[in-house]
């Protein structure tokens, strides 16, 4: 383990350029994963980091003590900071104090729709986002298509929001969605305000492409053509319409039912 107690250190410096900047961490292909359960479901389903930080009050957490006894007994790099230092470098308030350096992975999209997936079509909120990684995952969905305009999945506040759900998908970022739409073996299915169909009449028995849009414009008029279906969430009270994240968390569990029945 080695102890850092300088905020001159150039390692350091380094370290809390990539926590503050967005733009930092996509051009070194690297993000931070801060929390224990985030630490525990990287090392429990992806394997080591390229670091472990720790704060010097954590280090006598029994949880991130854990954390530490498995890195150590694989001989990765851990870096001990003390809290004032840690606290600089963190964006969670009132953490635990432990925090992981990874590889931002970095995959190619396959040509085709086979199985199911989620198309994520200029969704910017970081939460919404991130919670619908989450019911994804939790759904048994394995794949994840996003527009250039939808929020970075790597980002903080993403990673937060999804709670691990990152290490069990396949994310493809900046991604053109309208040829995959177009070219799709599969339905595809678009969520809308104005559609006719409701979600429960259609036969979600087989794999399905879900296709969210943006909060407040939905999603994009070509990719609405494009799709299989466009479907409506019925609902009562004088509400416009739900959250975007809700509305894929009801679609999601709607093809689980229908798949268990």
């Amino acid at each position: 383990m080695k102890t850092i107690t300088s905020r001159d250190n150039a390692q350091y410096k380094e370290l809390k350029h990539l926590a503050g900047s967005s733009q930092a961490r996509k051009k070194v292909g690297q993000t931070l994963l801060d929390g224990v359960h985030l630490c525990q479901a990287y090392l429990q389903l992806r394997g080591l980091p390229q670091q472990c930080v720790v704060s010097e009050t954590a280090l006598h957490n029994p949880e991130v003590g854990e954390i530490i006894g498995q890195l150590e007994a694989r001989h990765a790099h851990v870096l001990a900071l003390p809290d004032a230092l840690y606290k600089a470098v963190s964006q969670v308030e009132h953490g635990v104090g432990v925090m992981f350096l990874i590889d931002t992975p970095e995959r190619a999209a396959p040509a085709a729709l086979t199985v199911s997936a989620v198309l994520l079509d200029n969704v910017q909120d970081p939460g919404n986002v991130g919670s619908i990684l989450r019911s994804a995952a939790a759904a048994g969905i394995t794949q994840v298509y996003c527009s250039a305009g939808t929020a970075f999945c790597w980002s903080p506040k993403v990673l937060r929001a999804a709670m691990g759900a990152h290490f069990v998908l396949e994310i493809f970022e900046n991604v053109d969605l309208a040829p995959l739409v177009r070219g799709a073996s599969i339905a595809t299915l678009a969520t809308s305000g104005y559609a006719t169909q409701k979600l429960y009449d259609v036969d979600l028995r087989q794999p399905v492409g879900w296709l969210f849009g943006h909060e407040g414009q939905g999603v994009a008029d070509d990719l609405l053509s494009a799709a299989t279906h466009q479907v409506v969430i019925p609902h009562l009270g004088q509400v416009e319409s739900l959250n975007v994240a809700a509305c894929a968390a009801v679609c999601f569990f709607e093809q689980v039912r229908q798949n268990q029945a």
